[in-house]
């Protein structure tokens, strides 16, 4: 199915077999073309095995695809003639012993002429072991109106592997991380451990791309040139430009890193978080919805939430933008070249003026001008007799 195709949805109700789940489907086929037979419970099946499945089926030739297995148990044997020429599928439990010693097995996946198919479907019947109607003796049925059955194999033996359990599930992920590590390592990245990576969308890697062992990609993320990923990060539909590094444990969503950066470790990137080049974000720092001009540092835990921050400007440590009401969102502008000193609290909506300096430990809820020292404090005091409580004996 191409791009912008409809998607039909057929219910098989009640449930009698893999023959009757096709049937349910007719009414959506086309009369012409090959009808290609998959199942919800294969995930790593692979397009060029489909390929060249498809390529054998047509109006004259049904398609199967099977493979070789050393414990064949609970799948339907492939039955040959003396030519080797497909004759039937026998499902196990209607098998025979010596059918069940067949090692050749139905993965189940097909490509069906559609001109016939309707008339191969209509002839099935449900006398066998489970009362049900098997799409697998459409083969049968094909052999005996002189139509010829091509057999194909999977490309890697685990593309056919089906789920019934959890345990299956977990082994196939497994694998299916097993294989994108070494795709990224014939690309030329470096992982330091394939074994401890998981991708879970697409993960684009430029050149000398270093990842650190247990990250998580999700989405779509691309890593620009020379980028390092530290340890235990989660990096979710990101773009990271070249040359920067996320340190250890950062936790990035939604975010797009300049080049030279440095974040983390411990940093949480949320949406909209964008940095220009140079940019360090420290440890415990998080940034929603904004955006950092080039050689800004924020290196100590605080918080840039709905911000515009110009270049070079030094967040100190415990800075926060306060920007939520309780009801709606408001906007911080930070200029460029300013100094905001540590425990900083501006309450948005605000504007701090280029190279202004803002005191430690000030609470800003108004316009500071630029270039000027702006402090926000009350009048220290200490108390010569005040006496510290006691826990009660």
């Amino acid at each position: 199915m191409s791009a912008g195709q409809p998607l039909h949805w057929a219910l098989q109700e009640p449930q009698r077999g893999t023959g009757h789940a096709v049937m349910q489907a007719l009414p959506h086929l086309s009369e012409e073309g090959i009808v290609l037979v998959l199942y919800g419970d294969v995930p790593l099946l692979q397009v060029e095995t489909l390929r060249r499945l498809t390529a054998l089926a047509d109006e004259h030739h049904l398609a199967l695809l099977v493979q070789q297995m050393d414990e064949p148990k609970g799948y339907g044997r492939i039955v040959r003639d003396a030519r080797g020429r497909v004759v039937a599928i026998r499902e196990e439990r209607d098998a025979s012993s010596e059918e069940k010693a067949i090692t050749e097995v139905n993965t189940g996946i097909m490509a069906i002429p559609a001109t016939r198919l309707a008339q191969w479907l209509a002839r099935l019947s449900c006398q066998n072991a489970q009362n049900e109607y098997y799409l697998t003796d459409v083969v049968a049925l094909a052999v005996q109106d002189g139509i010829p059955i091509e057999t194909t194999t999977p490309t890697s033996p685990w593309e056919a592997l089906g789920v019934n359990s959890k345990k299956q599930l977990a082994e196939l992920e497994r694998i299916h991380q097993h294989e994108t590590a070494e795709r990224l390592l014939e690309a030329g990245v470096t992982l330091f451990d394939p074994a401890r990576l998981d991708v879970r969308g697409t993960l684009t890697c430029g050149r000398d791309v270093q990842i650190d062992v247990n990250c998580i990609f999700e989405g779509k993320v691309v890593l620009g040139d020379g980028v390092r990923v530290g340890p235990h990060c989660v990096l979710s539909d990101c773009r990271i430009d070249e040359g920067s590094v996320i340190h250890a444990f950062s936790h990035l969503e939604g975010a797009h890193v300049g080049r030279n950066n440095r974040i983390g470790p411990y940093a949480r990137l949320r949406p909209g978080a964008h940095t220009d080049h140079d940019v360090h974000i420290g440890n415990f720092v998080e940034i929603k919805n904004s955006t950092l001009g080039a050689e800004t540092k924020a290196n100590h835990l605080s918080y840039v939430g709905d911000s515009s921050v110009g270049m070079r400007v030094n967040v100190g440590a415990g800075t926060i933008t306060c920007n939520y009401d309780g009801v709606n969102k408001h906007r911080t502008i930070i200029e460029d070249d300013v100094f905001i000193g540590s425990d900083t609290q501006l309450v948005a909506p605000v504007t701090v003026g280029k190279g202004a300096t803002i005191g430690a430990g000030s609470t800003i809820v108004a316009a500071v001008p630029p270039d000027q020292l702006t402090l926000s404090r009350s009048k220290q005091v200490s108390i010569a007799r005040w006496k510290r409580p006691l826990k009660k004996t």
